[in-house]
């Protein structure tokens, strides 16, 4: 088969060629006298990329699982309280793992396409006088159905109750895509993994601390070991781990932050913005489909959730991008099972490669008997794109 399958999941996403080179090397010695050096400034220029100037970051070799039970388990003891939502697979999972850690979980029940509720937040804070609740639970983006929630308007609720519970934010497929700023927005834990906006392999877990939570993290009963806190610090400082670290992965994170940094955050969460409209025009065009989001204030900027047309198997949908036109659509999860595909739009792309995932979304739509226009999403797609794109036109580079 020629040419290669395209990966337009919401991650794993596509790896930059530098970021791939930059682990195309032999292992090296993680306690090596010059590793340190280049550990502590990693960990370093991490900070600008969660937006925390006086937190820390802390890189396991996990996933972004690890890091909701990093933060869980560090700062918090059996039996205290949380506030949560569920609205989608991701969020539904962090509950989960918060009752089988021996917490009390204050659920708030979301139809999904929607996210965070903060009135019922806000609500429930205020009402809790005697602070029985200690930390507040945000996925920032729903994965599952393409929707981002206000972590801004959750900070707000919590200083309006004057309440003092640690704020807790799932940015997995949010942080390095989607404005964040863990200082200025009060977030005490921001996780995080390497597979998503930080275009890497899957393997590294990554998770912002605030100096709230590392306080938190002093008197917290719940048992750690792998996760802890105090390990990290301690071998951290010196710019080591307290176990075998991710050598490679390392060497790729430190080129995806360099790439991140000298792009800028503001202009990489614009780029996806850009992105994201530019589906959405496509799914616009599409006669039956629509987003899983029930409303613009709802739209991921990193992953659409598309409902296929009544009568069309979303399924057969994906089947057939892939096994057709080699071409990987997100599934849809759980109670979106057959009724959506999911298109991802973060990381490493350009209008250009999510013009190629639109085509091969519509040409499986029609394969499967959507009455949508042939080139209806495609030309939304470029008309977005065309009317955004920079006015800046890099020079002509003639052949040798």
């Amino acid at each position: 088969m020629h040419g290669y399958t395209h990966l337009f999941i919401p991650g794993p996403t596509n790896i930059p060629e530098p970021v791939r080179q930059a682990m195309n090397i032999p292992m090296e010695d993680m306690r090596a006298p010059d590793f340190g050096g280049f550990v502590t400034q990693l960990l370093e220029d991490l900070k600008p990329v969660f937006r925390t100037r006086s937190g820390r970051v802390f890189v396991f070799p996990s996933s972004g699982t690890g890091m909701w039970e990093s933060a869980l388990s560090n700062t918090l003891s059996p039996g205290d309280r949380v506030l949560m939502s569920r609205f989608g697979q991701f969020s539904h999972l962090w509950v989960d793992m918060a009752e089988r850690l021996g917490l009390e979980v204050d659920l708030c029940e979301v139809e999904w396409g929607k996210g965070v509720p903060v009135e019922e937040y806000a609500a429930r804070l205020k009402a809790d006088t005697e602070h029985r609740i200690k930390a507040v639970c945000v996925t920032h983006n729903e994965t599952a159905t393409g929707v981002t929630s206000d972590v801004r308007a959750v900070r707000a609720a919590l200083d309006a109750a004057g309440h003092p519970a640690l704020l807790f934010v799932d940015g997995v497929s949010s942080i390095a895509s989607i404005e964040f700023e863990m200082e200025d927005w009060g977030v005490d834990c921001a996780v995080s993994g390497s597979q998503k906006g930080l275009m890497l392999p899957a393997g590294l877990g990554v998770l912002g601390v605030s100096q709230k939570a590392l306080e938190a993290s002093r008197t917290a009963k719940l048992p750690r070991c792998f996760f802890s806190f105090d390990d990290m610090i301690k071998l951290n400082d010196t710019g080591y781990f307290p176990y075998t670290p991710a050598t490679q992965l390392l060497r790729g994170l430190r080129v995806s932050v360099d790439m991140l940094l000298a792009e800028g955050m503001e202009n990489v969460w614009a780029r996806h913005r850009r992105l994201a409209e530019g589906v959405r025009a496509a799914v616009a065009a599409w006669d039956g489909c629509e987003l899983v989001s029930r409303g613009p204030e709802w739209r991921s900027d990193t992953v659409s959730a598309i409902y296929a047309p009544d009568g069309v198997d979303a399924a057969a949908v994906i089947r057939t991008a892939y096994e057709k036109y080699q071409t990987s659509l997100g599934t849809g999860l759980a109670q979106l099972a057959g009724r959506a595909f999911r298109i991802g739009h973060l990381g490493s792309l350009n209008p250009v490669m999510l013009c190629a995932a639109v085509s091969a979304a519509e040409m499986a739509l029609l394969d499967n008997g959507a009455r949508i226009a042939p080139g209806s999403g495609v030309a939304a797609a470029i008309e977005h794109f065309r009317a955004t794109a920079p006015a800046e036109v890099l020079p002509f580079r003639k052949s040798a």
